[in-house]
């Protein structure tokens, strides 16, 4: 039996409804001065802000609180740069997170800045050279709105440089967040398209954490049955946004990849992905949508078993290995069949995007040197 090794450093709180009783369960932890960083729209919208500054506002040991709602769906290291200062300015020892992935990702990029009174300068030198975050990183609470990203378990924090014009990753122990709250709640109010993309992110992890060099029996365990419930769940989303059960459920399988995250990682979609979302300011689903179903179809050649599996969990029919055009029927299904043309990209700059594509390229069997990027790249047009 092959051997492997799990690291779980965040406490989990996994439910509905239950933000209110369990940040009285971690008041220890809410302790001083906070800064809250989040997308801020839509949760001042629905009154979800106003709810999480109601429960800190019962927590005698929180004495000042700040919010930063200013990130967007790329998130960028200028913008984490003025939460930073914020969050000096209020001398802030714990960050929330608060929303989508961009949110709890520019959260923690901000609990590593503010410590160390970062500036742009500092912040590069993790994003794009690649140093890890220290011990000194504030601790971080994740609170994810949205059944997609992981973040909220994970080691990663994906952030654009627009002075670089690249987005990329920043990586590291220390920003694992202490606490998740996984509240199924604050999913109830996601538009369609939304929901779907979000969904096929989490369908993207478990596809690639499955296939993945790095997976082992418990994280196929874990892949094969979220795979399970996104192609059923978001069927079931389709057809009526207010399935409670569906969004729970959803939620569920994304919290449980962010586990696969932390200990297998992803495949060349992900890799892929960031200059194309750099380049286009398109939503990070939206590439792994345009350029999965021709990954699938090389994936297929080096996992011909795991990837039969995959369109046999999703109920998707492999007619005589006809995988990228299956495929897209499913996506069809769900109203999200993006190509790249679709997301603003022509052939000229393929072989451009394919020279920025950086990371651990080797987690993915299929990869053997830049021209199976280039070939996915052009067939996902």
């Amino acid at each position: 039996m092959q051997g492997f090794e799990l690291e779980y450093n965040t406490k989990i709180f996994f439910g509905t409804g239950i933000l209110k009783e369990t940040m009285q369960k971690i008041a220890e932890y809410l302790v001083g001065n906070i800064l809250i960083v989040t997308t801020g729209r839509s949760l001042i919208k629905y009154g979800y802000l106003d709810k999480l500054m109601g429960c800190l506002k019962h927590i005698e040991t929180v004495q000042q609180v700040a919010v930063y709602d200013s990130i967007s769906q790329n998130p960028k290291l200028e913008d984490v740069v003025k939460a930073i200062k914020l969050g000096r300015e209020i001398d802030a020892n714990l960050v929330i997170g608060f929303g989508g992935g961009s949110a709890l990702d520019a959260a923690k990029a901000a609990a590593i800045g503010i410590p160390k009174k970062a500036d742009i300068q500092d912040m590069e030198q993790y994003l794009i050279f690649g140093k890890e975050p220290e011990k000194s990183t504030l601790p971080i609470v994740a609170i994810p709105t949205t059944a997609g990203t992981g973040s909220e378990l994970s080691k990663g924090a994906i952030l654009s440089s627009e002075h670089y014009h690249i987005k990329s990753g920043i990586r590291g122990a220390y920003i694992i967040p202490k606490i998740a709250i996984v509240d199924a709640e604050f999913t109830w109010t996601v538009p369609e398209q939304i929901t779907m993309e979000t969904g096929f992110d989490v369908l993207a992890h478990a596809i690639e954490s499955y296939v993945a060099q790095k997976a082992n029996l418990f994280s196929e365990m874990l892949s094969e049955k979220a795979i399970e419930i996104v192609g059923r769940n978001l069927r079931r989303l389709k057809k009526n946004l207010d399935d409670h059960v569906a969004r729970e459920e959803l939620c569920y399988a994304s919290m449980i990849m962010g586990l696969n995250l932390v200990n297998v990682g992803t495949c060349l979609p992900h890799r892929i992905q960031y200059p194309i979302g750099e380049y286009t300011q398109t939503t990070h689903a939206a590439g792994l949508v345009a350029v999965f179903p021709a990954w699938l179809e090389c994936e297929y050649e080096v996992n011909s078993r795991k990837i039969e599996t995959v369109f046999k969990l999703l109920d998707i029919k492999l007619d005589n290995g006809r995988i990228v055009e299956n495929f897209r029927r499913f996506q069809h299904e769900l109203g999200i069949d993006y190509t790249l043309k679709t997301l603003g990209i022509e052939s000229s700059v393929v072989e451009m995007l394919t020279d920025q594509i950086t990371g651990n390229l080797g987690n993915d069997k299929l990869y053997q040197g830049k021209d199976i990027l280039f070939k996915i790249i052009r067939n996902s047009l």
